[in-house]
């Protein structure tokens, strides 16, 4: 079995310097790192990472915790953070704890001491379960933010706000908000963003809670027809899928009476493209937390930044009802 001893042999440098060279490059002149790169892929050399992490007082492993796998907003922010964690040498692990009980945080807690850090998706958690996380180790929030925490959150409030105001200038009289799940704090952001955007403008009829589901969408259908809204945001795009397919099935032309929002890779998907859409980017979402891991995790201080990301609106044009 090849070992570091004899890919140091091969280069010609000390141990030492291939170990360097193999897991911290940056500290090795780059002619070295070469000659140690191609000697370790000449004798088929695999550095045991674990062990090397071990080595330096650490996992070499970072959790990303969401609150359930139903809802498909958090795959890309997994799929980005796991991506970021790769570049930095890092291995990430998924698991889910919705927190809504002692258990999960106990869970967690126990999640926290086999790990270097996490990043948490607590949407409905309260303030003081999430900066408990915090205490068990380094942490970034997700789309949640939380007075000295560092966090990133899309700013879907600020787009929301932008779909329900072009409703009103497209001429929608009545728009209905589909809220989300009981205690969500992005939906609170986003629900009054909208009744802000569009007060003494439209009868705005807010509904919900609902839990970000297609068969949520499909049970909303009566309340929506119920409220005369010609426009509709749903919280999730789960939830207007839903709505869209109920709505179809008793005979109600989407777009066309009710025009129902989306995201825009779905808007796509379906064919709608005269429907308006919000851009999440949900990888760059979960690289942006995990870069911030890192970054916390090298310095080992929590600046408890808050940062926004941009979320672009895709409007069709030209904007009729």
């Amino acid at each position: 079995m090849t070992t570091l001893a004899d890919v140091a042999a091969r280069a010609g440098v000390a141990k030492s310097t291939a170990s360097r060279a193999l897991s911290r490059p940056d500290l090795v002149a780059p002619d070295t790192v070469a000659r140690v790169r191609a000697a370790a892929v000449d004798l088929g050399f695999v550095p045991n990472r674990a062990a090397s992490h071990l080595a330096r007082g650490n996992s070499g492993i970072v959790a990303l915790v969401v609150p359930t796998l139903d809802n498909a907003f958090f795959t890309p922010i997994i799929a980005g953070a796991q991506a970021r964690a790769r570049e930095s040498d890092l291995q990430l692990t998924v698991a889910v704890h919705p927190l809504d009980t002692d258990d999960d945080l106990l869970d967690l807690a126990r999640l926290a001491r086999q790990v270097d850090g996490c990043i948490v998706v607590a949407p409905r958690a309260l303030d003081d379960v999430v900066r408990s996380i915090g205490t068990f180790g380094p942490t970034v929030l997700v789309d949640r933010e939380v007075e000295g925490m560092t966090s990133i959150v899309a700013d879907t409030a600020r787009a929301f706000a932008d779909l329900a105001r072009r409703f009103a200038d497209a001429g929608h009289r009545s728009i209905a908000y589909l809220g989300g799940p009981e205690g969500s704090w992005q939906d609170a952001q986003r629900s009054a963003a909208i009744s802000s955007a569009v007060t003494h403008r439209v009868d705005l009829t807010q509904l919900g809670p609902f839990p970000a589901t297609f068969a949520a969408g499909v049970a909303a259908a009566d309340a929506v027809v119920a409220s005369g809204a010609t426009a509709v945001v749903p919280y999730a795009t789960s939830i207007g899928l839903g709505l869209v397919f109920a709505l179809r099935a008793r005979g109600v032309a989407c777009p066309g009476e009710v025009v129902v929002s989306a995201e825009r890779l779905v808007a796509e998907a379906i064919g709608a493209d005269e429907v308006p859409a919000i851009d999440v980017d949900g990888d760059e979402l979960g690289r942006e937390a995990m870069g911030a891991l890192v970054t916390l995790l090298t310095s080992g201080i929590d600046t408890a930044e808050r940062r926004r990301l941009d979320v672009r609106v895709h409007w069709p044009e030209p904007a009729e009802i």
